[in-house]
């Protein structure tokens, strides 16, 4: 049996990719030991909902939880070696629980009995449990969605979880709704309202990680961001982890060298903490599948965080450098010590030795409009929607891809009228953030409020807006949304919006591929959920 995989938006022909390799990269191998341990995360996270249930608690299993699931996100994690050692960490975690719980479940009798030890038993197993598993193209379809909502909250509450924040009723939920995704009785009705409970919980999952940023780096602020480069050899941070920038920029800030942000590390700029490091330079570069490309001209070492690596070209291979759940085979990895620190000294004296980055760019960009900076703004924003300044906003938060069909998220923002304002966040920012789009009474016409966790700043925006316009409804404000989506976070901050009653969501460049046509009804009929057609009809259709 050949792969499965249709998580991420780039599923081969919007329907999955099902032969020796993915789009994204990874391999048949690869994915099918993916789907072994999304299998046994799940059992395990029924396993420790018994033991809670028997007053029975272990904090390795959350950790395990949440760094299993964020290893299977899209671009994540692609060496088989990480995954087989993960599926065995799960085993042994499973006989630790058995033997201190009392377990009676025939449906898990397979999994507690189960006793593979090799690679190889978990590929003969992976024929059993992955995704085409499930036979009900329904079901499927909303076990799945449900899964990816899970992965990505995995993603935001492993962020939250570095920096001390955790919350077990968070860790709960997740337990729950993975162990219902491995009934074989559960009813789409039951799977239905589960989906809406993984909205609620992604959004508060979304509200820990802001809490967690902003306790310790500060709200963000507006900020001016230099996208040139200084006459020092660098390090170049991508991904979404601030707690490693922290720990870098403190044990470089003596060793002569700069530090650049990438993609989804951009925001990192807006936090008041991280402006005390002189050598915090700037950002270099533009999204994810632009890394092949800019990594090449960087010079210097670059450290990935979290997702969003592509496979790397050999010209940078050895500048190349994974920490937490990212891995590659053949590249360098740092690992977390038992008290949860890094030594980045390796990757710092490899950026002694290298030229400075090439310059690809130069000028600044703006940004730093989480809620925060956004709200004290608010009597501005209210005074220009009276006057009629403001006519719309736009929300085109989400995720940038590598397709051609994508730079209708550039025509978009180019065709808007001149009275419109972009709310967005995550890195399809990209798409826009450097286009000269002026500004309307001082307010900028792109207001990034940082990466794709942060939509949880857009929501908080909207509810503060509908109560200082005294409305019913959250979809009677002059919002469009326009989100563009690529990965299994974006499935998150879409599940949370729905649950917050946000409707009329027109999603791209296409409908997920693992959504069933029944399914992409029900979403339609409930939510009114759309795709998007050419930019001059959709300026048309919603701006007016």
């Amino acid at each position: 049996m050949s792969m499965f995989c249709y998580q991420c938006q780039e599923a081969l022909n919007n329907v999955a990719c099902s032969l020796k390799a993915g789009v994204c990269g990874k391999t048949d191998e690869t994915a099918k030991l993916q789907d072994v341990l999304v299998y046994v995360t799940k059992a395990i996270a029924w396993l420790n909902k018994l033991a809670r249930e028997q007053k029975i608690n272990e904090e390795k299993t959350n950790k395990f939880l949440l760094e299993s699931l964020f290893s299977t996100v899209t671009n994540v994690n692609f060496d088989p070696h990480y995954f087989v050692g993960k599926i065995k960490e799960g085993l042994t975690i499973r006989d630790s629980l058995k033997s201190k719980l009392k377990v009676e479940a025939k449906e898990f009798a397979d999994f507690l009995t189960w006793t593979g030890q090799s690679k190889e038993d978990f590929l003969k197993k992976a024929e059993e449990v992955g995704i085409l598993s499930e036979p009900n193209e329904d079901i499927r379809s909303l076990k799945e969605l449900i899964t990816y909502g899970i992965k990505g909250m995995a993603a935001y509450a492993y962020h939250a979880y570095v920096l001390g924040f955790k919350d077990e009723e968070i860790y709960k939920f997740m337990e729950e709704a993975l162990s219902q995704t491995l009934r074989k009785d559960i009813t789409t009705d039951e799977l239905i309202s589960l989906v809406m409970e993984t909205g609620k919980y992604a959004v508060k999952t979304m509200e820990l990680l802001d809490k967690a940023n902003t306790s310790r780096y500060g709200n963000p602020q507006m900020t001016k961001v230099n996208i040139g480069v200084r006459n020092r050899p660098g390090i170049l941070v991508s991904g979404h982890d601030l707690r490693d920038l922290e720990m870098l920029l403190e044990q470089s800030k003596d060793a002569g060298i700069d530090v650049y942000t990438h993609g989804e590390m951009l925001p990192a700029h807006y936090y008041p903490f991280f402006k005390k490091y002189p050598h915090f330079v700037g950002n270099y570069g533009n999204s994810w599948w632009k890394q092949s490309e800019e990594f090449e001209k960087f010079n210097g070492p670059i450290l990935m965080t979290t997702n969003c690596l592509v496979p790397p070209k050999d010209s940078y291979k050895d500048r190349l450098y994974t920490t937490n759940m990212v891995a590659f085979p053949g590249v360098k990895h740092i690992p977390e010590k038992e008290d949860g620190t890094k030594d980045f000294s390796l990757i710092i004296e490899h950026a002694k030795r290298c030229p400075p980055p090439t310059p690809i760019e130069e000028g600044f960009i703006i940004g730093g409009f989480a809620h925060n900076q956004a709200l004290a703004l608010a009597d501005k924003i209210v005074e220009a929607v009276k006057t009629g300044a403001i006519k719309k906003f736009v929300v085109m938060a989400g995720c940038d891809g590598r397709f051609p069909v994508r730079k209708y998220y550039t025509e978009f923002a180019k065709a808007l009228p001149k009275d419109t304002v972009i709310l967005t966040a995550g890195c399809a920012k990209y798409r826009y953030n450097k286009l000269n789009l002026g500004d309307i009474n001082g307010i900028p016409r792109v207001l990034d409020a940082g990466q794709c966790n942060d939509s949880y700043s857009l929501a908080l925006i909207a509810l503060k807006l509908k109560e200082i316009f005294n409305l019913k409804d959250i979809n009677e404000l002059p919002i469009v949304y326009n989100i563009a989506w690529y990965e299994q976070k974006a499935v998150t901050v879409l599940l949370a919006l729905l649950y917050l009653g946000v409707k009329n969501i027109h999603l791209g460049p296409t409908l997920p591929a693992f959504l069933s046509k029944n399914v992409a009804k029900l979403l339609v009929e409930k939510f009114n959920i759309g795709t998007i057609s050419t930019v001059e009809q959709d300026i048309k259709s919603w701006i007016g």
